[in-house]
């Protein structure tokens, strides 16, 4: 790539806190995010828990009336998108500027609150009493379009739908835009809010989720012995992505420089991962090389690791495939254990961790891992984060349909 790309802004609320500095200190800290649900009547559920966002005050970004008439996942994208825009110290006054910064920001399900609201009012009240901003209000785009209309970015805009992977894949194309020279700054991330009824029961009658309902900080554990599934969760994750000479001119913080990014498919089942992690092999292994990064100089890998029985083993052999022997010298952590499980903003929140992990060269824990699986060999950095000389990492995220990402990031500057 001629053109290259650094991260100059982070915003996030998650389970952990409403901000990119809440979610650092207790990503460093080592704490759960996740409690027994009060969002809802949970009692006919297996599971009872979830990563909740709580005490959430939307009017601290938001007007009143563009509140009602708006989705909860797009009130989370307003909130990290302003944080994620000021932490880059970006005034979107100049007409040059604002035609030269896009907005890529997905979500996975979308506005399916939203959804059930007006679908409970059409059998109560009928059709008259539907609201008509059911889809301006609720449609997966509309986060990305609203965030530029707020903002006034006339570059690329729409969004990336593709599972767990969404928000992932939301940062690889903000990536690609940039590297084209389509854009010079990118708007990118995701958020979802899928702790109802409705979606947790699906989940629950898969048998996918943690029933640990009576401990619940305790039960999401990647690559423990003791796993029996992923806890879901809510949040948003916002990142600012910069052609690094329009970063350096204006004088900006830089976390670190996104170098490469690889994508496939396992094309194997619709919600299993492919029990060799070929597919994830493969995004690892094509991360590196756009990145043109050795597979010695990795020092970190955040993890997809939703803490199910197949999907942290097929994760596992993939990074044994790809690196070798030098995959007992990688740290490996599992963020989820501390946030859930995103959904469509795990990518870009895990992305965030890394590139702030790069920045602080501290790396984040993988809490609740009390007994490792007798098949899982690697330093997954159990329980406590550490310091660290990082160069370069990888974050992960593999979804629904067989879909693998690897973002590649190295330290900024390079040394």
């Amino acid at each position: 790539m001629q053109r290259r790309i650094v991260v100059t802004g982070i915003g996030l609320i998650t389970p952990l806190g409403h901000t990119r500095e809440e979610n650092w200190e207790a990503i460093s800290a080592g704490r759960s995010g996740i409690g027994s649900i009060t969002a809802f009547d949970a009692s006919r559920l297996s599971c009872r828990i979830a990563g909740q966002v709580n005490n959430f005050d939307p009017s601290v970004v938001m007007e009143p009336r563009e509140i009602r008439h708006t989705d909860r996942f797009i009130h989370f994208a307003i909130h990290s998108v302003a944080e994620a825009i000021a932490d880059a110290g970006l005034v979107f006054e100049d007409e040059a500027l604002q035609d030269s910064t896009g907005v890529i920001y997905g979500s996975g399900m979308g506005g399916l609150s939203t959804i059930l609201a007006n679908d409970e009012i059409l059998r109560i009240k009928g059709p008259r009493r539907v609201s008509p901003f059911l889809s301006p209000g609720g449609a997966i785009n509309m986060a990305a379009g609203i965030i530029a209309i707020r903002w006034g970015l006339k570059g690329p805009n729409y969004a990336t739908v593709s599972a767990c992977s969404t928000s992932a894949h939301a940062i690889a194309d903000s990536f690609y835009a940039i590297a084209r020279g389509d854009a010079d700054i990118m708007v990118t991330g995701g958020s979802e809010t899928i702790v109802n009824e409705l979606a947790m029961a699906s989940f629950d009658n898969a048998h996918v989720l943690s029933t640990r309902n009576a401990d619940p900080e305790k039960a999401s554990r990647p690559f423990d012995r003791d796993r029996d599934g992923f806890v879901l969760a809510e949040g948003g994750a916002a990142l600012i992505l910069e052609e690094l000479d329009h970063a350096l001119l204006r004088g900006a913080k830089i976390y670190a420089e996104i170098s490469g990014v690889g994508m496939t498919a396992d094309a194997y089942h619709v919600t299993a991962t492919s029990p060799n992690g070929a597919g994830a092999a493969k995004a690892m292994a094509r991360a590196l090389e756009t990145a043109g990064i050795a597979r010695d100089s990795v020092s970190y890998i955040n993890a997809h690791a939703t803490a199910t029985k197949l999907g942290d083993a097929s994760e596992n052999a993939a990074i044994k495939t790809v690196f070798g022997p030098h995959a007992y010298q990688l740290a490996i952590s599992a963020t989820k254990s501390m946030t859930g499980h995103l959904l469509g903003a795990a990518g870009a929140a895990e992305a965030s961790y890394t590139a702030m992990a790069l920045y602080h060269q501290i790396i984040p824990p993988t809490i609740n891992l009390d007994n490792p699986d007798l098949d899982f060999d690697l330093d997954y950095v159990p329980n406590q984060a550490r310091s660290g000389r990082l160069i370069a990492a990888l974050s992960n995220s593999n979804g629904f349909g067989g879909t693998n990402i690897s973002l590649a990031f190295k330290r900024y500057p390079n040394s």
